[in-house]
């Protein structure tokens, strides 16, 4: 296993606590494999293997623990008399009212509670009856870009990656220009052509390999977290919702505009029916939903909503890739990454202009520009031009992709993604 520290670090400063640890995420974005590197430090510790009970729910070996009363006479005849035990329920929204099972371990017997979950609406609504006040929730997601060094490191092919394969991560940060860099941003273009998922950087695979590795991500949590657990009947209507939102990642839109698009394809569908499938691909983590902040008016807004996806990779193996898709991916990929850091991210507001970014994680803000390219000096004067309108002093970024003298414009930190990226600065 690789390690992921970010996540193992901040689960484990919660071990022995009484507060059930809740991982959730997109499936196969390795939340079952962080729950492995617990048990595997829980081990280092000196806790012994029968005081570790571990489940997943998705394997064919648990298929009869089908209700919470079920899943708590299971556990409890395993349980050690008079000592901590340690249970790991992978996947657990497949047990009927699993929230009363775990309830019930809290109550009845010294245990120390960790679970995971494909669905965020599974996880926040029985959770908010049962557990409130009892629990931690860990939000887990694909492969960062320094994460997926590290499985490039261990995995990649030999030629150009050699560069890289000898560096720290703390090296990486330093060495910004040169042959490194070079490299270390073409290390980049291929993260954003094939995502973050864990599972397809096990081996070098090409695009072509890994794409139907992605559809399968894709139609499992299609039709298992959505059409099956929702009685969907129209899964077309469904499909077609999904292209385009894939389609218009980075650009603002409404049900009323998905509506009326599949009206000029003589396929009627009413607001709220939209409203309700958006929800649930957000639910099934498929999509993220960012609100627009009007900065001077220091206030969110109710429409004209963006949706960005939970990897890149999704867009590309379902639509394919084209080159006019790019700019809407590099948005994608900084705004997974301010998600990963702890940052609320919204889109900004000023005037009749828009800020890509305004990010907020207590009293640190952060405003940010994306930008493919910049060739012309009225590029240049719109994308510093937008952030210089903000009349205050907290930091300000314009990031891209190309190449570019200085790193600094006015006050305005420019920066290539990738470094941007792999910054421990913000």
């Amino acid at each position: 296993m690789i390690p992921r520290p970010m996540y193992v670090e901040k689960i484990m400063a919660y071990v022995d606590t009484p507060f059930v640890k809740i991982l959730s995420g997109v499936r196969r974005c390795g939340k079952s494999t962080i729950l492995k590197m617990i048990v595997e430090e829980l081990k280092k510790r000196g806790v012994p293997d029968e005081r570790i009970l571990h489940y997943n729910f998705d394997s064919m070996q648990y298929e009869d623990i089908k209700t919470a009363k079920l899943l708590y006479e299971e556990i409890k005849a395993k349980l050690v008399s008079g000592e901590k035990s340690y249970l790991f329920l992978d996947e657990i929204q497949e047990v009927k009212s699993w929230e009363k099972a775990i309830n019930s371990f809290i109550t009845d017997f010294d245990v120390d509670i960790y679970v995971t979950g494909s669905n965020s609406r599974m996880m926040s609504s029985e959770i908010s009856t049962y557990l409130t006040g009892r629990y931690i929730a860990f939000r887990i997601f694909p492969l960062s870009f320094s994460e997926y060094l590290t499985f490039r490191k261990e995995y990649g092919p030999g030629g150009t990656y050699e560069n890289l394969s000898n560096y720290t991560h703390a090296q990486l940060k330093k060495y910004t220009y040169g042959n490194l860099e070079h490299t270390l941003h073409s290390e980049f273009a291929r993260y954003l052509r094939l995502g973050g998922f864990p599972a397809v950087h096990l081996q070098p695979y090409t695009p072509d390999e890994t794409y139907p590795i992605v559809r399968d991500i894709y139609n499992s949590t299609i039709f298992t977290d959505i059409v099956k657990r929702n009685q969907i009947r129209k899964v077309d209507q469904l499909e077609r919702i999904v292209k385009f939102a894939f389609d218009n990642v980075g650009r603002t839109f409404s049900a009323t505009s998905i509506s009326k698009y599949l009206k000029s394809e003589n396929r009627t569908i009413d607001n709220e029916t939209v409203y309700t499938y958006l929800t649930k691909l957000e639910s099934a983590f498929i999509l993220h939903r960012c609100s627009r902040y009007d900065i001077q008016g220091k206030e969110l807004l109710k429409t004209q909503e963006k949706f960005y996806l939970s990897d890149p990779a999704f867009r590309y193996s379902i639509l394919g890739y084209t080159p006019d898709s790019v700019a809407a991916m590099l948005e994608n990929i900084v705004y997974l990454e301010l998600l990963r850091r702890g940052y609320d991210v919204c889109i900004g507001k000023i005037g009749n202009f828009e800020i890509d970014f305004v990010a907020t994680r207590q009293e640190n803000k952060l405003y940010i520009q994306i930008v493919q390219q910049i060739e012309k000096e009225e590029t240049e004067q719109r994308e510093y031009g937008r952030l210089l309108g903000i009349a205050d002093n907290y930091p300000k970024y314009v990031l891209r992709t190309d190449e570019f003298a200085g790193g600094n414009y006015q006050g305005i930190k420019t920066m290539h993604i990738a470094n941007f990226l792999l910054s421990s600065e913000y």
